[in-house]
């Protein structure tokens, strides 16, 4: 008994090994789970349920399979895709989890969440996701044309970028872009779980430490530029946090 937890695949033209990896993982392992959860950032970006990525199609396909063949798939926005929609969920047979969303794993409650909320000490950035996720701005955004809606998306990408190098030339890109501890300890507390799941930073790795005076522990998943990452969490209580690799 396995559910599996993955985040911040960024599917792209630009990386088709990536792609043919996610769909090799939805025909063999996740086919043997008991639930897929998928934590953000699936793709590189998304302008609407019309956009015409063709990996957005074969994933929508294999989900769906995954699905029709009893494993559950639910998703999360994350900054990358927050327009994906009800329409593309019912087309890859997934459900759409809110941000951050408890659930039961195994009879034990556990806290998701795609991560940048958790983020709080990169204020310009908290100000941007407030905008893009006010639901006038995306109703604005969904009724520009296809076209422009790219281009959008391209600009974004582009600022993302300069904006990251900046943060690396002077320093602060660790500690701007990370979870701010203070944040974490508060969620653990406001939730009351003692695990929490999360993507995003692409840091891999599990985090033990002291909340409120609990033993509490945060997974933070690994993205998939180079190599996949998955999260196995077993009905024993055990958590399994490891790569997949290419075939070269």
């Amino acid at each position: 008994m396995t559910t599996l937890f993955i985040s911040d695949l960024h599917l792209d033209p630009a990386r088709p090994e990536i792609t043919a990896l996610f769909l090799a993982f939805l025909d063999g392992e996740a086919r043997c789970a008991d639930a897929l959860y998928v934590l953000g950032d699936l793709f590189e970006s998304w302008v609407g349920d019309d956009d015409p990525s063709e990996a957005g199609a074969q994933v929508a396909e294999r989900l769906a399979a995954l699905s029709t063949a009893g494993v559950p798939v639910a998703f999360m926005h994350g900054n990358r895709d927050f327009l994906v929609g009800h329409d593309y969920a019912r087309r890859a047979g997934m459900s759409l989890l809110p941000d951050p969303a408890v659930i039961t794993l195994y009879g034990r409650p556990v806290l998701l969440t795609h991560g940048d909320l958790l983020c709080t000490g990169d204020v310009q950035y908290q100000a941007v996701r407030a905008q893009v996720r006010n639901p006038a701005w995306q109703a604005q955004m969904l009724a520009q044309p296809l076209a422009a809606r790219l281009a959008f998306a391209q600009q974004a990408r582009d600022a993302s970028q300069a904006r990251a190098a900046t943060l690396r030339g002077d320093g602060t890109m660790e500690t701007v872009t990370d979870v701010a501890p203070a944040t974490v300890e508060d969620w653990f507390g406001r939730y009351g779980v003692d695990t929490m799941i999360h993507g995003h930073t692409h840091r891999p790795a599990i985090h033990e430490l002291q909340a409120g005076g609990r033993d509490c522990r945060r997974i933070v998943l690994g993205d998939w530029f180079e190599q996949g990452s998955v999260l196995r969490a077993y009905a024993d209580g055990r958590l399994e946090l490891s790569a997949l690799a290419c075939e070269s």
